[in-house]
């Protein structure tokens, strides 16, 4: 079961429209834990309900973080990235002018 704090994560996450993202430390400071962007990222890690849209949520510097394991997720978030309408640009980059959530 997840903790309190995860679960107020998950909530913010949930928010995220399709087609934009946010930044972990975006979401961290949306769910009252400004600082904590890694704690969001410990929080995604450990998710286990499909119906929230971890995909959305990216790096400050417009980047989908590398996993540890050499896993696929990595391939996975951009696919469903790029699904629901969000560009890269040539460096593999989100641009976050436009994409940006900003509820």
């Amino acid at each position: 079961m997840a903790s309190s704090t995860y679960r107020h994560i998950y909530a913010v996450v949930y928010q995220i429209p399709k087609g934009q993202v946010a930044t972990y430390g975006q979401v961290a400071a949306l769910a009252g834990l400004p600082g904590r962007a890694r704690q969001v990222g410990y929080a995604l890690s450990a998710l286990n309900d499909p119906s929230v849209p971890w995909h959305r949520v990216i790096n400050a510097k417009g980047e989908i973080s590398l996993r540890s394991g050499g896993s696929a997720g990595d391939e996975l978030q951009r696919l469903r990235l790029e699904e629901e309408g969000v560009g890269f640009d040539s460096h593999g980059r989100i641009p976050l002018h436009i994409y940006r959530w900003r509820p």
